[in-house]
């Protein structure tokens, strides 16, 4: 479901915040609260998005109010059919190296339930070309189905060192391994005490475009 022709990418993640903050919490977030979670250096960054988002129509902005943004009618959600389910995608993945993984959410995808192995719980986009073997590419977003646990020889999101990869999980009796499916990647040690854990399991896959 890519963002609406009048909406940036940014625009559309802020969006996309304001409802996940409204829907958990009742309440919208303040300008400094968006501003914090984009990295914006000032909330004057944060306005002028929100004055776009209500120029097009999006939500209204009330003045003299810390929490003064409500959204238009046109967004409330119809909920998920049975065969149906909305997940938010969740920064990037690395199927290379390991890189830092980004928590904000960047928008949600309506999508059909038969499409995963298992009930996934969050996207995550993939970096790199690691794991070309298992048809996996760079680019594509990858479902996780939130678990501490997996077997050996399943494709697991694993936590390194508070970074974040996708490898096929190998447990031999001297340790964990992490294996690309790329001869071009050599595969990644867990050494004994290193900060390791699970996140997920991998349960399916979506091509966008």
């Amino acid at each position: 479901m890519p963002s609406p022709p009048d909406l940036t990418d940014r625009q559309q993640a802020i969006l996309d915040f304001v409802r996940e903050r409204i829907a958990a919490d009742g309440l919208p977030p303040t300008w400094a609260e968006i501003a914090r979670a984009f990295g914006f250096r000032q909330t004057r960054a944060a306005q002028k998005h929100l004055q776009a988002l209500e120029a097009k129509g999006y939500l209204a902005l009330l003045p003299g109010k810390a929490r003064g943004i409500r959204l238009s009618p046109r967004l409330q959600r119809t909920p998920p059919r049975e065969d149906e389910v909305e997940l938010p995608i969740l920064g990037r993945v690395a199927a290379g190296l390991p890189i830092g993984a980004d928590a904000g959410v960047q928008r949600h995808l309506l999508l059909d339930r038969r499409l995963f192995s298992s009930p996934p719980d969050y996207l995550l986009r993939v970096q790199g070309d690691s794991m070309r073997g298992d048809g996996i590419l760079d680019g594509d977003l990858v479902a996780v189905h939130r678990t501490q646990e997996a077997r050996d020889g399943q494709t697991v999101i694993a936590r390194l060192d508070d970074e974040i990869t996708i490898k096929r999980l190998q447990v031999t009796p001297d340790g964990i391994r992490l294996l690309p499916r790329n001869p071009g990647y050599a595969p990644i040690e867990v050494a004994p005490g290193q900060d390791f854990a699970i996140e997920g399991i991998y349960c399916g896959l979506i091509r966008e475009g």
